[in-house]
């Protein structure tokens, strides 16, 4: 089974890495690495200062930045001439033109791997996770991703339903990622969910659950991937009944209660390889 959906030589549902290069510069505006991410990143990883890590689909460096400012040397990967042209220099951190189906490192170059919500970006996931198992045969490969089959069903499904069954399609089923890692790898994978805060600086899709109101800036759907490959008119007809609705307590009647709430299960989760012993 997972040959004939993830095995080498598949592609991906969607091949979307390209929509990158038609972000702005307001990108880093709204996708700023969140520091309870960057702190399970770390915990994850569990590797000494000094350690070289690579960061594949590091898009414009947010979370290369932000662990290199814990002490890491990042190796960023990103195929994106725009996002790499958005990256704030740091001196730890050393940028590198290449797609995750191609890594161009060395073997054994790093002592750990990071791909956050990356994965549904790749055009052959196999290939990608044993670069990420080859460049890093030793150390941990830590991963950050959805899957929507997990997760509580919330109010964006309702009035951008396009989003919601597309990233069905886009993203993997988390245990069928992890056996997929477990083959690519060699070693074993941990599942670790992670519940979304109601105040995440990295404006990812779900990532504004608690702020309906963001929804309606232009600028805010622009820098997430599920919007950009969503269908326009689907999503202009969504914007426009989330305004009304929270115009006229349409949407606090039905869904008020979520302001309630500190943090949700809106399936995403981490992946990680275990060193080698």
């Amino acid at each position: 089974m997972l040959v004939r959906l993830f095995g080498k030589g598949a592609v991906c549902p969607r091949r979307i890495m390209s929509l990158y290069d038609t972000c702005g510069s307001s990108y880093n505006t709204t996708r700023a690495a969140d520091e309870r991410i960057v702190d399970a990143l770390v915990g994850l990883l569990n590797l000494p200062e000094d350690a070289v890590v690579a960061d594949i689909g590091a898009g414009s460096g947010n979370y290369s930045r932000a662990l290199a400012a814990r002490g890491y040397h990042i190796m960023a990967i990103e195929p994106s001439e725009t996002m790499r042209r958005l990256a704030v220099p740091s001196p730890r951190v050393a940028w590198f033109t290449g797609s995750a189906e191609r890594i161009p490192l060395a073997d054994a170059a790093t002592d750990g791997v990071i791909c956050t919500l990356a994965l549904h970006h790749f055009q052959d996931l196999y290939l990608a996770l044993s670069e990420m198992a080859r460049i890093a045969p030793l150390g941990p490969i830590v991963i950050f991703t959805c899957d929507p089959r997990a997760s509580r069903e919330i109010w964006i499904a309702d009035y951008f339903p396009t989003v919601w069954s597309d990233a069905f399609r886009i993203f993997p089923p988390v245990r069928d990622l992890a056996r997929l890692l477990e083959a690519a790898s060699g070693r074993a994978v941990d599942i670790v969910p992670f519940r979304l805060p109601h105040d995440l600086k990295d404006n990812f899709a779900a990532a504004g659950w608690r702020t309906p109101e963001r929804y309606l800036e232009k600028g805010y759907r622009e820098n997430m991937s599920a919007f950009q490959v969503a269908d326009p008119e689907a999503v202009t007809k969504g914007v426009a009944r989330l305004a009304s609705d929270l115009a006229d307590g349409t949407w606090q009647s039905r869904y008020g209660k979520t302001l309630l709430w500190d943090e949700i299960d809106a399936g995403y989760f981490f992946l990680r390889v275990a060193p080698a012993r």
